[in-house]
């Protein structure tokens, strides 16, 4: 059985419309409707008046007037209690004023819209803060998208309340939602009528009537997300742990701006022929089956599991808990009824008659139809024809979306779809249900659920009968059909409000799970992102800082691997840093003996260990092995066969902890020396006219004190030795007893040694005095150099031949500023081309020119010799060739091309300072075991591997990461999961010989949906760029592009194939927690490397390559999805930012500030029309055109917005590896080129398509894949 937890949303589709009523219209369905607010709903009080008194009278198990329940439940559903989305909201049906300018009113019990004049809102509010109706200009509310361009009042006009269920249907039948012909009355809405029920009031329908349960499992929705529940959702029984919906639950609703009109665009080659319409449920979206999934373009996405959509946030319980769903039955509401599309040709997927009319319930006059079994509820009528399938998507188009959960009652078929995105067919009725569907056939004139708002993606209403005509300039948004015979109305560009949004993912996961503590004791459960903030507690798996995986629930075979093609890999930080309110992992001494291991496959003693025969032996989690316990290590075992000291001993109850290693355990049976660190500094001309040298020697005065340390009372015992170089090398004997440094030249660079052994490498507290004084006279002596010429491989093996002479591990920090052209081992050619970009030898730019680093590396990695690399180019360096040494070594490169002293010294420093004072380990050798049936055999990231399972990092520190890929070797169990348990061997700063262990427990399934439930977005894309930025070494870049297009094609096509409940073609299916994948997947297909732009050099290329190797999950989800805060909404009372925004250019206000940060860089956009006080408060002047953009720094100004602004600056960059430079961008400055490259939602100047448009590719693909 699915949980809610799928995404859908039509691709052909629809005009995205903006709605004057703040809520969607799914749930209209089988409610009367009073014009105004005192009519009754069935469930028995007065609509919107009345008070809650509890569950009682409202709860009925038997069938309210005028109900009947059906017949048969769909296989595929689940069977429980459903609960619509609105199942917590009264109906809202007081009549309200027609807007008059700006976003349409929105109702008071929409919690959504929980902020001031002109704001916008992407995450949830508060949970229970009291609704706020905002006032009328406001630019743009979940619940309402506003209509772009003026709008004029609108004469309502108010017939007297329905009275009856028929009153109520024709009412909804005449309103149409589809993207129709136009009315006669202007492409806008049809002609008003007085007869007519206007309804300008947000509308929350009731929820809808559950059904018998068709399994035997306990049914109930599991909790919403942290929308501010109705108090209703309590007495709803709930489910059984299988059937809890993935934690990560579908986010409600994505606002981040207003919508901009957009005009029809002209039919692309990719635009649906007019075929005829799909056979599919009315509401495509509405139906939250099973699954976490959630559709596009349909109704609400439920925010929870398969079967109870969340309730809106709303203040008053659903009318009706429970109950048969409704009927279908005739009721007259006074109204015209629209003219109906023709009904001419039957649907092209399913055979059987079309439809004859176009309301949900039989029309006056017309023949009732009969009931398909299993069908939800009658569908709306209210929705334009759906489109058809047939074609591809067109290009601007994207898929709505719907989002699976229990069926609404105004719902058709349940489906355990994912995000639906149905296309709409102008003007065509759709075909009969699939037979798995029960229910009334689609009516014509439905589509497949055009953009709702509410919690689905925003997608809007159409216009409501009572309206006039267009708003003026805008675009025909759903215009009912003035008459059969007109020509349907060209479809609109998808509203990129109705398609996922990051911002609502990442404001629901903070909601929903930064409030708990993250408890790592459950097998196979996922984590909340790296973008929530939350606390682990270790019990029993690694936490997620050390470890996250691809997947948690691994499928049991590699058949299934294979036919999902969702990749299997965790990616490993071992070193990671901890919070503050976090326990670092346990140093455990087991004695002379060391740890304790299984004899057949070594893995270390772990929570995984089963303890038989009363614990005088154990049998290993990995392999089955049974091995002795030795007589030390004995303990008896409780009444559950646990060890009684079972939580005394961390190796026992904990994820992560450390050994200290025996002499065993080091190289040649002896303890290392303490490590060294070595600064080779390139005096060149080029280095010094720079600044570089003096920048350098001056910090180091300072920085020694700040070596790496195990304890911050006692001093480092780290060694420090100098060198300097240009086309000849120099080094320094600082020996302590030496009145004066001296220095010595070595010129045969070809043959390099170490021309002194004692005085090289000495402690910074014994020799401070000549250090100092060295570092003085550096600058000095090389101050009127002419030599541009510099060597890199000798520089190197000087740093190798040190350690190797006082036989320890350690660090060069190499300082160097251009292409090694002098005669030399490693010289280098300048080989920049930039013709070659695009074709099939664009790989060899990625390789290294010569063999000899590659050996150099080699060398570096036996001795544990680490290399970082600051780079300081002015132009072409051969970035792929020089980090070889670095990347093959766990060392890191830094690059400040053109530096410049004044606005570069500041991040050069910082990243130094950290890069010298962070946790590190030396001579580390890592190894992953897995449990029989997996087995570790692919690694990405900074290191060496001379064997198939051990990566070698002469340098392991804190910022690293070594992702693993795994593959089957034979079947897994349920019952056991899938184990694997990293172990990583090291000298840590002190010197001490250590052994870190993390250890993880997956899920196994033998369901494809089980696995699509349980993956992590985040994760798979860090995974697929790792993959990627290592394929451009052996593949062209359009092959690596297209590859990964295809695989996630493949993903998501076995999706839909085979977790998704029957569906129109036309509907685009993503699975709840990778409805992310296409945005995520196409922010790293248009990245520098693998789409660069004619100004992106090849240096900067190799350089993010390499990057992003080492990258964790956080850093790559910031440097592919940049974060962007709306600083004109900061509150400087609150700690909180404000709430992001999506990184698309219609989301900027001219009238904002925006911070923009990616890792990297930062940032500050600055808007033509930003407040004179705003400006004032930042920048120290109210004028736009005085702000200087050469500024690196903003002003430390006496006020608390300033202070505050500091502050979010200051604790953004504490959480990147790396600092980032502050760069002011002013609005139609040359510079906001570079500031539109990371709105990453937008096309790109170097072909990279924007996320609506690859969206619709990605449908495309998927399509192709399933024909």
């Amino acid at each position: 059985m699915r949980v809610r937890d799928e995404l859908r949303m039509n691709v052909n589709q629809q005009p995205h419309m903006a709605s004057p009523y703040g809520q969607p219209q799914p749930g209209y369905q089988g409610y009367p409707q009073p014009g105004h607010g005192g009519g009754h709903v069935p469930s028995g009080y007065p609509a919107q008046y009345a008070p809650y008194n509890g569950p009682g009278s409202a709860y009925q198990q038997g069938p309210p007037q005028g109900y009947s329940p059906y017949a048969s439940f769909p296989s595929k559903t689940l069977a429980t209690n459903l609960v619509s989305d609105l199942s917590s909201s009264p109906l809202d049906l007081g009549m309200r004023g027609p807007p008059t300018s700006g976003a349409p009113p929105v109702s008071g019990a929409q919690n959504y819209s929980q902020f001031g004049q002109g704001e916008t809102q992407n995450g949830p509010p508060p949970v229970g803060a009291p609704p706020q109706r905002p006032p009328v200009s406001q630019t743009y509310t979940p619940g309402a998208v506003n209509l772009p361009g003026p709008q004029p009042p609108y004469g309502q006009q108010f017939g007297a309340p329905p009275v009856s269920m028929q009153q109520m249907t024709n009412q909804m039948a005449s309103m149409q939602v589809g993207s129709t012909a136009p009315s006669p009355a202007g492409p806008g809405y049809a002609p008003p009528s007085v007869s007519q029920a206007a309804m300008s009031a947000p509308y929350t329908p009731a929820a809808p009537p559950t059904f018998p349960p068709a399994s035997t499992a306990p049914s109930q929705p599991p909790p919403t997300e942290a929308v501010a529940q109705a108090p209703l959702q309590s007495y709803y029984r709930t489910l059984p742990p299988a059937q809890q919906p993935f934690p990560n639950a579908v986010p409600l609703f994505s606002s981040t701006g207003p919508t901009q009109p957009q005009a029809p665009p002209p039919v692309s080659p990719q635009s649906f022929p007019q075929a005829p319409p799909v056979s599919q449920p009315p509401f495509s979206t509405a139906q939250v089956p099973p699954g976490p999934t959630q559709l596009y373009g349909g109704p609400l996405p439920s925010t929870q599991s398969s079967f109870s959509r969340p309730p809106l946030p709303t203040s008053q319980p659903s009318a009706f808990p429970a109950g048969p769903p409704p009927t279908s039955t005739p009721s007259q509401l006074p109204g015209v009824m629209q003219p109906q599309p023709p009904v001419s040709q039957p649907s092209p997927y399913h055979s059987g008659p079309p439809p004859t009319s176009t309301g949900f319930p039989p029309q006056v006059g017309a023949p009732p139809r009969p009931r398909l079994a299993g069908m939800q509820g009658p569908p709306m009528a209210s929705q334009g024809p759906p489109m058809t399938s047939q074609g591809p998507p067109m290009a601007s188009q994207g898929p709505p979306m719907t989002s699976q959960g229990p069926p609404m009652a105004s719902q058709g078929p349940p489906m355990a779809q994912a995000n639906h995105i149905h296309p709409t067919q102008p003007g065509m009725p759709p075909g009969p249900i699939n037979a798995s569907l029960s229910g009334s056939p689609p009516q014509p004139g439905m589509q497949g659920y055009p953009p709702q708002q509410n919690g689905a993606f925003g997608q809007v209403r159409g216009p409501q009968p009572g309206y006039t005509g267009p708003y003026p300039g805008q675009p025909n948004y759903g215009a009912p059909p003035a008459a059969p015979a007109l020509a349907p109305a060209a479809p609109k560009r998808l509203d990129p409000d109705s398609i996922p949004s990051p911002i609502q993912v990442i404001e629901d996961d903070k909601a929903n799970k930064g409030s708990e503590p993250f408890t790592t004791g459950v097998r196979g459960q996922a984590p909340p992102l790296v973008t929530t903030k939350f606390q682990v507690k270790d019990q029993g798996n690694a936490s997620p800082r050390y470890i996250r995986c691809t997947a948690y629930n691994m499928p049991c075979n590699s058949d299934m691997a294979k036919q999902s093609q969702v990749p299997l890999a965790a990616v490993i930080k071992p070193l990671a840093p901890l919070p503050l309110d976090e326990t670092p992992p346990y140093l455990l001494d087991h004695g002379e003996s060391g740890p304790i291991r299984c004899n057949r496959c070594k893995a270390y003693m772990c929570p995984y260990m089963q303890f038989i025969e009363g614990g005088r032996r154990f049998q290993c989690g990995f392999c089955s092995c049974v091995t002795e316990v030795p007589p030390h290590y004995f303990q008896h075992l409780d009444h559950t066969g646990k060890r009684v000291d079972c939580y005394d001993r961390p190796e026992l109850s904990m994820g992560s902890y450390e050994f200290t290693a025996t002499v065993d355990y080091c190289k040649n049976n002896k303890f290392p020396q303490p490590p060294a660190f070595i600064f080779l500094i390139d005096v060149s001309y080029n280095a010094v006219k720079n600044g570089m040298v003096g920048i350098v020697c001056q910090e180091l005065k300072t920085l020694l004190d700040y070596l790496p340390r195990e304890n911050p009372d006692v001093e480092s015992n780290i060694r420090v030795g100098f060198i300097t170089y240009n086309k000849v090398l120099h080094f320094y004997n600082v020996k302590a007893s030496l009145a004066q440094p001296q220095m010595m030249v070595v010129s045969d660079v070809a043959d390099m040694f170490v021309p002194l052994l004692d005085g090289f490498l000495v402690s910074v507290s014994e020799s401070r005095v000549v250090i100092e004084s060295l570092l003085d006279q550096i600058p000095e002596m090389f101050a009127d150099t002419r030599e541009t010429e510099t060597v890199f491989g000798p520089v190197i093996q000087a740093g190798l031949e040190a350690l190797k002479a006082a036989d320890c591990a350690g660090k060069l920090f190499v300082f160097h500023s251009s292409l090694p052209i002098a005669e030399a081992p490693g010289k280098l050619k300048n080989r920049e081309d930039k013709k070659l970009v695009g074709t099939d030898k664009e790989k060899s730019l990625f390789q290294p020119q010569v063999s000899f680093y590659n050996t150099l590396a080699k060398e570096c990695v036996a001795q544990g010799c680490c290399v970082d690399l600051f780079l300081f180019p002015n132009q072409y360096v051969d970035v792929a060739t020089l980090g070889v040494v670095p990347t093959s070594t766990g060392g890191s490169i830094y690059k400040y091309t053109y530096f410049q002293a004044p606005s570069d010294q500041e991040r050069f420093l910082n990243d130094l300072r950290r890069d010298v004072q962070k946790q590190v380990g030396f001579d580390a050798v890592m190894r992953v075991r897995t449990s029989t049936g997996i087995r570790a055999t692919d690694f990405f990231g900074s290191f060496y591997m001379s064997n198939t399972t051990d990566v070698e990092l002469a340098g392991l520190d804190c910022d690293k990461t070594v992702t693993v890929e795994f593959r089957h070797d034979d079947k897994l169990s349920e019952e056991t999961g899938a184990l694997m348990q990293c172990a990583v061997l090291y000298t840590s700063c002190s010197g001490q010989r250590r052994l870190r262990i993390h250890n993880m427990a997956v899920n196994c399934c033998s369901q494809l949906a089980d696995l699509y439930r349980n993956c992590e977005t985040d994760t798979i894309i860090n995974f697929f760029a790792k993959y990627a930025y290592r394929s451009v070494l052996s593949s062209p870049t359009k092959n690596v592009r297209d590859s990964l297009m295809n695989q996630c094609a493949q993903i998501l096509a076995c999706y839909r194939k085979n977790c998704a409940s029957p569906s129109s073609a036309g509907q685009l299916i993503l699975p709840e927690c990778m409805k992310l994948l296409p945005v995520y997947l196409n922010c790293m297909l248009k990245s520098d490397v693998l789409q660069p732009g004619a100004d992106v050099s090849l240096d900067n290329r190799a350089y993010l390559r390499q990057l992003v190797s080492t990258m964790d999950v956080a850093e790559s989800h910031v440097f592919f999805y940049p974060r962007l805060l709306p600083l004109q909404k900061l509150d400087v009372e609150s700690m909180t930012l404000p709430v992001a925004v999506r990184d698309s250019e219609e989301r900027l206000s001219r009238g904002g500030v925006y911070l923009l940060e990616n890792g990297l860089n930062i940032f500050l956009w600055v808007g033509v029309n930003a407040q004179q006080e705003l400006l004032q408060n930042i920048f120290g002047t109210p004028a736009f055109s005085q702000i200087d953009p050469s500024m690196t720094s903003l002003p430390a100004l006496d006020n608390p917005f300033s202070k505050r602004l500091m502050e979010i600056i200051k604790s953004v960059r504490a959480q990147r590896s790396r600092y980032m430079k502050l760069m002011v961008v002013k609005q139609e400055d040359k510079l906001e080129l570079i500031f539109k490259h990371f709105l990453v939602e937008d096309k790109s100047n170097n072909g990279g398509a924007s996320y609506v448009d690859f969206l619709c590719h990605m449908h495309k693909e998927i399509r192709q894949l399933l024909s």
